[in-house]
């Protein structure tokens, strides 16, 4: 394990493992190190051939927050663990952290391949769009001590979860963990928020990425994410779709490092 300093001074933990070209796994809303082994389980699987950096977001696990907060940080929480790399990398984001990647990618982070697994982009009617005032009602959440609700305001109006599911969850051995970054839901929403709206994806926002990209979806998971995916790959020149067999928004360690080590190569 080591730390980078962001910009603004906050401290970001990572592990890497592997040798060879730099690889940087983005993790998407509530995920990180300690719950979240896909990243990892990757790299182990590509030691040979990359040197991959799987790293907690601001807020989470063992890494700093440094108030306020923006959308920016978090891009340069990126920049600093790819300046640690030393050389361009291939970036994969997963869920909401293909945003995040996508926006890294505009902001000039030397990022040479771009993968993207189901960025949570709404952009039809194959599913209720976020609310409005989805990232307002986080905060509020949070602000108030209810953490928990924050967490169930995330998982019905964004995951999609009906009610009685959350019910459930709330008394898994999970919640408490998920909970404890429930002020980092809000962080996810900000770049979601208008990619979840129920319209086309904004023409502008990543106009100007020129890298490679491959966005990929399972031919498992929910249509509303195939939809997003695909969208995205016809609105950028340089992606690629890639559709992966029995899949679903939890891909599995050894169908993503495949898909890496081929589109990277």
């Amino acid at each position: 394990m080591g730390t980078v300093r962001s910009k603004d001074g906050t401290t970001i933990a990572f592990d890497v493992v592997g040798e060879g070209r730099p690889l940087v796994m983005v993790d998407g809303a509530t995920a990180y190190r300690a719950v979240n082994p896909l990243g990892g389980e990757v790299g182990e699987l590509l030691r040979d051939e990359f040197r991959t950096y799987t790293y907690d977001r601001r807020g989470r696990g063992e890494s700093g927050d440094t108030p306020p907060y923006a959308t920016e940080r978090e891009i340069e929480d990126l920049a600093a663990i790819i300046e640690h790399a030393g050389e361009p990398a291939v970036v994969c984001g997963s869920s909401s952290g293909a945003a995040l990647a996508l926006d890294a990618v505009v902001a000039g982070l030397p990022i040479s391949h771009l993968v993207v697994w189901e960025p949570p982009f709404v952009v039809d009617d194959t599913r209720p769009p976020l609310p409005p005032d989805y990232v307002e009602r986080l905060d509020a959440a949070v602000a108030a001590g209810r953490r928990g609700d924050a967490v169930e305001l995330f998982l019905t109006a964004a995951v999609g979860l009906p009610a009685e599911a959350v019910a459930g969850f709330r008394q898994s051995p999970f919640w408490e963990a998920v909970e404890g970054v429930a002020h980092t839901i809000a962080y996810d929403g900000r770049f979601i928020a208008a990619t979840m709206a129920g319209a086309p994806l904004d023409k502008d926002r990543w106009s100007s990425i020129g890298i490679p990209v491959l966005a990929m979806h399972g031919d498992g998971t929910e249509p509303w994410l195939m939809s997003g995916a695909r969208a995205l790959a016809e609105l950028l020149p340089t992606a690629t779709l890639r559709v992966v067999k029995g899949e679903g928004h939890g891909t599995t360690p050894d169908v993503l490092a495949g898909e890496l080590r081929r589109f990277a190569a």
